[in-house]
């Protein structure tokens, strides 16, 4: 079976601007209360959450967030926790002694560093045990109301298949959207992003047909009626 084609993309940086802000404004208007999906009440609880978040699902990692940090709500009692104990309570998130692990390198790094406070950039956040850029954005963006892309699973593969990017690599593809999307919107435009990949345009068989986004899209006319596997 022939590969399919790759979505066609305006040639100039303002025409491709353009057709992106098309899809943000409609995003905007179909996803207006998105928001991130983790529960957290304070930067260092939305960084232990996102590393925790990796390999499992966010309702997972909610159902065990409120007695993590209720038992061990500050770097310094994260720190000190025993392990076993923090095995048990991460069991149900997988990969639990691994990420009990990390979760006390985590928290040890923070209180030697930053004097138990989360760093403010995403250079200092990615120097603690667990955290690249995509954890880093999540805090920056969610925390501190500082504009992050976070190009997780959802936010690469939509953006590839409306032509925004052809990029697999999280890091090129963050620098490819830094261009075409503005700054005070990357945030929120990640989380439509997201909603819209978990609601309608799904990994396999997505809900072409039912797209509030289908006259926008440059895969629509290729893909529709067929399976996505072309460049995921």
């Amino acid at each position: 079976m022939a590969r399919k084609k790759i979505p066609a993309r305006p040639r100039s940086l303002k025409a491709r601007r353009e057709a992106v802000a098309r899809i943000t404004d409609r995003l905007a208007c179909v996803y207006p209360d998105s928001h991130a999906s983790l529960d957290f009440r304070s930067p260092f609880e939305l960084l232990v959450a996102t590393v925790l978040s990796a390999q499992t699902t966010d309702v997972r990692v909610n159902s065990v967030t409120p007695e993590l940090f209720a038992a061990y709500p500050t770097p310094q009692a994260l720190a000190e926790a025993p392990r076993d104990e923090l095995e048990r309570i991460l069991r149900p998130v997988g990969f639990f002694r691994a990420k009990a692990r990390s979760l006390h390198l985590l928290a040890q790094g923070l209180l030697e560093r930053f004097d138990g406070e989360v760093p403010r950039t995403l250079e200092q956040l990615t120097t603690l045990h667990g955290v690249g850029r995509k954890t880093a954005n999540v805090v920056l963006g969610d925390a501190f109301h500082t504009p992050g892309i976070t190009v997780d699973t959802h936010v690469g593969r939509i953006s590839r298949r409306w032509g925004w990017t052809r990029e697999h690599d999280p890091v090129k593809a963050e620098a490819e959207l830094a261009r075409l999307l503005p700054p005070e919107i990357w945030t929120v435009t990640c989380h439509r992003i997201i909603d819209h990949g978990r609601a309608i345009c799904t990994a396999r068989n997505p809900k072409c047909l039912a797209c509030p986004l289908a006259d926008l899209c440059p895969s629509y006319e290729i893909e529709v009626g067929h399976p996505w596997a072309a460049h995921e």
